[in-house]
């Protein structure tokens, strides 16, 4: 194992070592990522004495709701204002997007890429400085210059492999980013194999610098809805007695539009299969809703919008299955999720998706309509296959907890920070690598 880098350093003296993890992010607004933050914190909040750092999460002051149940021992929060309200995007200004996003993918068909132009790296407002923090972890993918030493978790590079689906804005501002924030870190943390790997191709990483450290689902750590609350949650959100679940925000590379057309083969076949869709409603939700009145589907698909972590539990308990047609993912946090929740999975084999599956769920193409619709199908009536999918994914859901990632991260945070390593530190460093 190669040395901590030149950039570490140790504590003051009679002071044990303080980590800021940036975790500055709005409620409901960032799904998988804020779920993350929350699972860190738990975890990190179990290890209590076991060690000596401190843990002071970066986050606006309203993240006292969200995260603040999460953290407990050597965790506490370090709050930020809160940003100004978001106002909702007029329609011109929404029509502007649709038509930057058009200019990408026209000047990707006639030029390979689109016209970029990279935003410089901002520069730290000082507050896990003057906190005293000895080292920063950069959490939601957004980060900055700073002279402490950093870890740097960018999700996925999605906009490197479907750049048609981003503005040149957005190009501009993750292309200014991902790779200075890589180039600056001690650490670069992937989420999965297929992520470390294509963090190394993307950006000329060394391998020794990225490290593989899995996520879990925060909800393993709420209590399981009783049968009155599971009642309840199917009465106020109108569900149909059997249906398919599928949990993601409405980004354009979730692919409902592909699940929906699958929908509507079967049903065209006989076969309805009621869907469920919850998540954050985004930009690109209308165009969602004028391919389900295109398809003559509204009376299959119902849309329930962004639900709390109980209330999602609750729909992971009532569906049949899960279906998640993604065709990018760093993770795929759902999948896990059903896992845990002994739900049958059938998700697309795009990036990351074959590793963290296994054997436990129904692959299919994220393109091919056809090889989605037969998944669905088979899933849908075959009551031993969802029993054996049940059965398998429960058992991968052992691989995937928060208290191995945050030991994961503390064993991370340590080489970093210069401090001493542990027999098991060295374990999970060498199995994270």
């Amino acid at each position: 194992m190669s040395e901590p880098p030149d950039t570490a350093r140790r504590p003051p003296a009679g002071r044990p070592p303080r980590v800021c993890i940036d975790a500055r992010l709005e409620d409901g607004m960032h799904g998988g990522v804020q779920q993350e933050i929350m699972g860190l914190a738990a975890g990190l909040s179990r290890l209590g004495g076991d060690g000596e750092e401190e843990y002071l999460f970066l986050s606006y002051a309203s993240a006292e709701r969200w995260l603040g149940p999460h953290l407990s021992g050597p965790c506490r929060l370090l709050p930020r204002p809160d940003p100004p309200p978001r106002r909702r995007r007029p329609r011109w200004r929404q029509a502007l997007r649709d038509l930057d996003r058009r200019r990408v993918r026209l000047f990707r068909r006639l030029r390979g890429r689109p016209p970029v132009r990279e935003a410089p790296l901002p520069g730290s407002d000082g507050t896990a400085e003057a906190a005293g923090a000895d080292l920063l972890h950069f959490a939601t993918q957004l980060g900055y210059r700073t002279a402490l030493p950093s870890i740097y978790a960018p999700q996925d590079l999605q906009h490197l492999h479907l750049p048609e689906l981003f503005t040149e804005g957005e190009l501009a501002w993750r292309r200014g980013l991902y790779g200075p924030l890589c180039r600056q870190a001690a650490a670069v943390v992937a989420l999965a194999r297929w992520g470390k790997d294509d963090l190394v191709r993307s950006f000329g990483l060394a391998p020794e610098k990225v490290f593989v450290i899995g996520l879990a689902s925060i909800l393993a750590e709420l209590p399981d809805p009783s049968p009155e609350e599971l009642a309840a949650t199917r009465s106020r959100l109108a569900l149909p007695a059997a249906f398919a679940l599928f949990p993601a925000q409405t980004f354009r590379h979730k692919n409902h539009l592909g699940l929906l057309r699958a929908a509507a083969a079967l049903r065209d076949r006989g076969l309805p299969v009621p869907l469920v869709f919850s998540g954050r409603q985004s930009d690109f939700f209308p165009e969602i809703e004028r391919e389900i009145r295109r398809l003559r589907l509204g009376d299959q698909v119902r849309a329930v919008g962004y639900l709390s972590p109980a209330e999602l539990k609750a729909l992971y308990r009532l569906a049949r299955i899960l279906v998640f047609p993604s065709r990018f993912e760093g993770f795929g946090m759902p999948v896990v999720e059903a896992f845990q929740a002994g739900l049958p999975v059938a998700c697309s084999n795009a990036t990351c998706m074959p590793d963290i599956a296994g054997e436990a769920a129904l692959l299919f193409g994220p393109e091919d309509v056809p090889a989605m619709a037969a998944a669905l199908e088979r899933l849908w009536t075959d009551e031993a296959l969802r029993a054996r999918l049940a059965a398998r994914g429960r058992e991968r859901a052992a691989a995937f907890s928060w208290d191995r990632m945050a030991r994961g991260y503390r064993a991370l945070y340590r080489r970093v920070a210069g401090r001493p390593l542990g027999a098991e530190d060295r374990q999970l460093l060498e199995a994270m690598r």
